[in-house]
């Protein structure tokens, strides 16, 4: 199937998409932040490069995009009907990435929490409060 736009707008409209600081980070960002939490954000020295990285907690926080990370049975984890093989290969690359950085992460002893998008959207407050519970589980 055909693109519906043209290569160049396509192509504009993906450069406008964030790899850091997005709506949802910011959101989990201030969350924390107000309830006392003091974190470092997208530390390049760690498998990843974690959304948030709570040193005192052992614990980092990967805040994925339900399209970008491919969400399992999520609505939202949709594949473009047009180069549909690119994509595809995208996503399992990104799959396999965030099961490597994961797995690096716990054998260097941090605990890894990650929070998806359709979570945040569904319901803010009780995905974070159970977040909350789980850093808190490392102290």
């Amino acid at each position: 199937m055909a693109d519906k736009i043209s290569k160049e707008h396509r192509s504009w409209n993906m450069s406008r998409i964030r790899g850091k600081d997005t709506d949802i980070e910011k959101m989990v960002r201030s969350y924390l932040f107000s309830r006392g939490f003091r974190f470092r954000k997208n530390d390049k020295r760690y498998p990843g490069k974690p959304d948030v990285v709570l040193p005192k907690y052992k614990t980092v926080i990967f805040v994925n995009g339900c399209f970008w990370h491919h969400h399992k049975d999520c609505k939202i984890a949709t594949t473009p009907k047009s180069n549909t093989e690119y994509w595809m290969e995208k996503f399992n690359r990104n799959i396999e990435n965030d099961k490597r950085h994961r797995t690096e992460l716990q054998e260097m002893g941090w605990h890894v929490i990650t929070i998806w998008e359709c979570e945040l959207k569904d319901d803010f407050e009780s995905t974070m409060r159970t977040v909350e519970e789980k850093i808190m589980k490392n102290v």
